[in-house]
């Protein structure tokens, strides 16, 4: 008999637009009513698995020297995973002068709330206390908090961040 072997990379499952995808919809269902850009989201992917970097609980993901290299990838995987959020109706996409902006719909709770393995439970929890934590900041005084505590990533993300990130509100 073949032996099956699961590889996380082959399979695109770990790490990759789903997880993402998930992590984003933890946060924005712990947040709602509130609305991010895909700058705040990126860093808040980063947060809610390494929430030890701002004074928060103990992080889910090990503490590793690089980590801050994970940014480099960790936008385009956000982009995709609030896509695919997207069409299956969990996050609403609110495109204003400033950006574009996400939102969890009324259809993300329940979904949220039936993930319930110790892992899910962590980041739910993560993204509650992330939430609580970031609910009386602006945009700008968040983007001070990461460069503060985390270290600039505008180069990490090749420019491509404004020069004052802007809350939008609906």
């Amino acid at each position: 008999m073949e032996e099956l072997s699961f590889s996380p990379n082959r399979t695109g499952i770990f790490n990759g637009p789903v997880e993402t995808g998930i992590r984003s919809l933890v946060i924005l269902d712990a947040a709602y009513p509130r609305y991010y850009d895909i700058n705040e989201l990126v860093w808040f992917d980063h947060l809610i698995v390494h929430s030890e970097d701002v004074g928060g609980p103990p992080s889910m993901h090990p503490k590793l020297p690089q980590r801050t290299g994970e940014v480099l990838v960790r936008r385009s995987l956000v982009q995709e995973g609030l896509g695919l959020m997207h069409r299956f109706g969990l996050i609403s996409v609110a495109p204003s002068d400033t950006g574009v902006y996400y939102q969890a719909t009324d259809d993300a709770h329940p979904l949220v709330k039936l993930l319930n393995s110790e892992y899910s439970q962590g980041l739910k929890s993560r993204a509650q206390w992330l939430a609580d934590f970031i609910a009386p900041m602006s945009g700008a005084e968040i983007k001070e908090l990461i460069l503060a505590k985390i270290g600039n990533w505008e180069v990490e993300f090749q420019g491509d961040l404004a020069p004052e990130v802007v809350r939008y509100e609906p």
